[in-house]
């Protein structure tokens, strides 16, 4: 272990980390063409309130879906609107109503604040009194918010509800009990994400490595998703050159063996963070599409 595993370091480093981290996606790949219909909302939560941005579909769509997208950024990095475009993008071409969290963040709330959190936002549009079918409720989130994203599903797994109709798992750690040093990527160094700011973010999330076991934190190591069956329908998407590949197509594996597998998308030549860090439109509106066309299968 290197000294950024040591909690004050991994803290401080995280806090300067989420101040001068630029999560802007790139020109290319924010659709201005999508004007978008969005509002703001406070929901009462375990954890304290919390501010949701809600992206409503075209006019209309009497009743229509919902889905509860969960934001990345390592646990640590707390920037809702760097999804507005995939918001924006979802709400428009699936129809659904999108709730973007912006969920409690690490080293001030550690583990499971942030998975508790989502599940009562999860709860709360869910919530018959909603103007959209909380009965045809999706969950997704790219990075930590895939990570975050799978726990929930867990949760309503395990506490009888709510029914989630698909988990959208994008790119997502789910694996935090191996060391990002032990991971590898065909770029190597060249790779998105460097072994330091797994070894930063982990710590500052999960501080005691024994507790990165838990099933909520890790559910692709060793025998987490051995129980799984009649979680939430899932889409899982790995990148060819990320370090978290390996970890996702492990629990891809889990879920087809639960039943619970709908897809296993890999995109092919891009790394972590690729749909944000790249102007590749070509490639991010293919996923993007993909994802969409999963969305509107599992909720018609």
């Amino acid at each position: 272990m290197s000294i950024l595993s040591w909690g004050p370091v991994a803290d401080g480093l995280a806090r300067v980390f989420a101040r001068v981290v630029d999560p802007a996606p790139k020109p290319g790949v924010r659709f201005p063409e999508i004007a978008g219909d969005s509002s703001t909302a406070v929901v009462d939560t375990r954890h304290g309130p919390t501010s949701v941005t809600i992206y409503r579909p075209p006019g209309g769509t009497t009743r229509p879906a919902v889905y509860v997208n969960v934001h990345g950024g390592g646990f640590v990095v707390g920037h809702p609107d760097q999804d507005d475009p995939w918001c924006r993008y979802l709400a428009a071409h699936a129809g659904v109503v999108v709730v973007n969290v912006d969920y409690v963040l690490a080293p001030q709330h550690r583990f499971p604040a942030a998975a508790e959190q989502v599940f009562d936002v999860l709860r709360w549009a869910a919530a018959p009194d909603r103007d959209w079918d909380g009965t045809r409720l999706c969950v997704g989130g790219q990075s930590a918010g895939g990570n975050l994203s799978a726990a929930v599903s867990r949760m309503a797994l395990e506490e009888g509800g709510p029914r989630i109709a698909l988990q959208v798992l994008h790119y997502a750690p789910l694996d935090l009990v191996t060391p990002t040093s032990q991971k590898s990527s065909p770029l190597g160094l060249r790779a998105i994400l460097k072994p330091w700011m797994g070894e930063v973010f982990d710590t500052a999330y999960i501080p005691d490595r024994g507790d990165r076991a838990h099933r909520l934190a890790s559910p692709a190591w060793g025998s987490n998703a051995d129980d799984i069956a009649g979680i939430a329908p899932a889409v899982v998407i790995t990148t060819e050159y990320d370090r978290l590949r390996d970890e996702a197509v492990r629990y891809a594996e889990k879920l087809r063996t639960a039943g619970s597998l709908v897809r296993h998308h890999d995109v092919p030549g891009v790394d972590h963070g690729y749909n944000i860090m790249s102007d590749d439109t070509d490639v991010t509106r293919r996923m993007y599409d993909l994802i969409v066309a999963d969305v509107r299968a599992a909720v018609d």
